[in-house]
């Protein structure tokens, strides 16, 4: 019997990958979608239920129809934006949505959170039951997928959710990481590395369909419950690789010179766009952004491998 999945972000970026991975899984999809829909959810043929997060009542008309599993990728994601909007996205409605399963007598509830989760400082490879949660996150984004999570650990039965964590997320008509990246070369003579890396840090790519195979897992395995799960790409791709490797897909023929300069030289600016910024940055770097490229972002995949291996899904992307 196909397994009826609901999947929230389905006209997103990574929520059209899921829809079109899970259909390609013998499932039966029905997809949230909220204002613009992507071109890769229409062309998959799947139901489509209007929903926002920030309503109560359509969320409700989400359960009308009966699932095995709800898989939560719509979210708030920005290096900016007022801290009441994360929270009713990005908690409020994690909550709701978790409580509605509960109630309909969903099986499973994935959430796909970050592996912002951990913090932004320097990572030697430790594995999930390592990585305690950031206590000290300020920033909206990390605040409330580590509140999300912590939630989902109290008030759920283990069985009953699991919590997906991505790096950056790219490939598959990346709509998010990929084209800044790209205008920042277009417009910038070198590309800037600030700090004591120099742009020899890990930048933790995470291909979506790693993601979708990991979400995928998180549905079927019985011993994925309860638990959390790094999606990293197993390939160790540096900063200075990432510009490089965009450099020659997206502007061939473009010399990419670099420059390595302290922190505090950018500190300024980076604090101008994050004050300046509403819902987009202005500028990059933001606070945020800066705080993700001085750092080391090197963590395990081995449960990522795992649970691929286990599900039947192994044939990593990237």
């Amino acid at each position: 019997m196909k397994k009826r999945v609901l999947i929230t972000g389905a006209g997103g970026y990574i929520g059209s990958n899921a829809v079109e991975y899970f259909l390609k899984q013998g499932c039966a999809v029905t997809g949230m979608i909220h204002r613009k829909v992507a071109p890769r959810f229409t062309a998959t043929g799947a139901d489509a239920i209007p929903g926002d997060l920030c309503d109560s009542a359509s969320l409700e008309r989400l359960f009308e129809r009966e699932y095995d599993c709800v898989v939560h990728i719509a979210a708030r994601a920005s290096d900016v934006g007022r801290d009441a909007l994360f929270r009713t996205a990005n908690y409020e409605a994690v909550k709701q949505l978790a409580l509605l399963c509960r109630k309909h007598h969903v099986g499973r509830f994935v959430y796909l959170s970050t592996s912002d989760v951990y913090g932004l400082h320097d990572f030697h490879g430790e594995k999930e039951e390592e990585l305690p949660f950031d206590s000290t996150a300020a920033h909206p984004y990390p605040k409330y997928k580590i509140l999300s999570e912590k939630w989902l650990a109290e008030h759920l039965e283990p069985e009953r959710f699991v919590c997906v964590r991505p790096c950056v997320v790219w490939g598959n008509g990346d709509t998010t990481i990929t084209p800044r990246a790209v205008a920042y070369l277009k417009h910038s003579p070198f590309v800037f590395h600030f700090g004591p890396w120099k742009g020899r840090n890990r930048w933790p790519l995470a291909h979506v369909e790693n993601v979708c195979r990991t979400l995928f897992a998180a549905m079927v395995l019985e011993e994925a419950g309860g638990k959390g799960v790094t999606v990293l790409d197993s390939r160790r791709t540096t900063l200075h690789d990432y510009y490089r490797g965009l450099a020659a897909e997206h502007l061939p023929g473009r010399t990419v010179r670099e420059l390595c300069l302290p922190v505090w030289t950018i500190l300024p600016a980076a604090w101008l766009s994050s004050r300046l910024s509403c819902d987009t940055p202005l500028f990059d770097p933001t606070l945020y952004a800066l705080e993700t490229i001085t750092h080391n972002l090197d963590f395990s995949n081995a449960r990522m491998l795992e649970w691929q291996e286990k599900a039947g899904v192994a044939r990593e992307s990237a």
